[in-house]
């Protein structure tokens, strides 16, 4: 097991961005969490088998119609164990 902490750029606030990685990481089967950040990026954590976290960051590149993401950038760190996956508000 993996985790994967992305940040992730361009105009991806207020495009359904957060919901949109929600459902994916939940139909991956993923744990952790997604989160605005304050500059108009968003942030993830990734927590599952590495097959599976490639296909997210991909999908991250691609994001929800409207998103227009301009890079995704992640790093590996210590695996914690989260629970289910949730949009942190």
């Amino acid at each position: 097991m993996k985790r994967v902490h992305a940040i992730i750029s361009g105009q991806v606030q207020g495009t359904f961005f957060r919901a949109f990685v929600n459902r994916q990481a939940h139909d991956l089967g993923l744990k952790g969490w997604v989160k605005n950040k304050g500059d108009e990026g968003v942030e993830a954590v990734f927590e599952g088998p590495d097959d599976k976290i490639k296909e997210m960051l991909e999908l991250c590149h691609e994001g929800p119609s409207g998103a227009k993401v301009e890079g995704v950038e992640y790093k590996e760190e210590k695996f914690k164990g989260e629970t289910g996956f949730k949009i942190i508000y």
